[in-house]
C-alpha cells in the first residue's frame, strides 16, 4: 500500500451541529493530517470553512475510516 492509499484510508469529518446529514469530509492521514496541496480550490475553501466555524456550525472533527463509495 502506496503513501497516497494509506491516507485515503481515513477521513476528517467535520459534523454539523444543527442538521444530522449534513457533513464536510476530507482525505486524510491516521493523525488527521489533511494535504491541503492535493485538495481542489473548493474542497480547500471548505475545509477552511468548517475549521472557522467550528463550535457554531459544526462539531470539532474527528478521524474516521474512509467511507466506500
Amino acid at each position: 500500500m502506496n503513501a497516497r492509499s494509506r491516507q485515503s484510508c481515513f477521513e476528517l469529518r467535520f459534523q454539523s451541529l444543527f442538521s444530522e446529514g449534513r457533513a464536510l469530509a476530507f482525505p486524510c492521514d491516521a493523525k488527521g493530517h489533511v494535504k491541503l496541496d492535493e485538495l481542489s480550490e473548493r474542497a480547500r475553501h471548505n475545509y477552511f470553512y468548517a475549521r472557522a466555524v467550528v463550535g457554531r456550525e459544526f462539531a470539532f472533527p474527528s478521524v474516521q475510516p474512509a467511507l466506500e463509495y
